[in-house]
């Protein structure tokens, strides 16, 4: 992908396409200056995309993953979320799937795109004014 491309434009690919293939922590770690505020996780020996943040009331924390549902089914591309505590809301993203019997298991680019789409999203109402990493 080139590097000028805004993420954000793209749309994630079927998983169950065989050219689905893993990237490398390189990679990932190229693509992830073009998502500003997510981390790089390795649990296990697979990669994924994590980002945090506060909200100011538990029921702001669902509404915050029902707009997160939508756009990921959108997508076709489902994160997992998290709400720990009250008000602390966190997404992980990898790819999970299986694409003809080999378990892809890490990051690929539907990754990066799901979540360049969830910073465009107008969340500021749900969050603390200050939001965490």
């Amino acid at each position: 992908m080139d590097s000028s491309t805004n993420l954000s434009t793209e749309n994630c690919v079927p998983c169950n396409t065989k050219d689905l293939q893993p990237m490398t922590e390189d990679a990932a770690r190229t693509m992830l200056q073009q998502i500003a505020q997510w981390n790089l996780v390795n649990e296990d020996g697979v990669l994924k995309l994590r980002r945090s943040w506060k909200v100011k009331t538990f029921t702001k924390g669902l509404e915050f993953f029902r707009i997160i549902a939508g756009l990921a089914e959108a997508e076709g591309h489902h994160p997992d979320l998290h709400l720990v505590g009250w008000n602390n809301v966190t997404i992980e993203i990898w790819t999970h799937s299986v694409v003809i019997h080999v378990y892809v298991g890490g990051l690929t680019q539907n990754d990066f795109i799901l979540a360049a789409k969830i910073n465009e999203l107008n969340l500021h109402d749900l969050l603390r004014r200050k939001t965490s990493n």
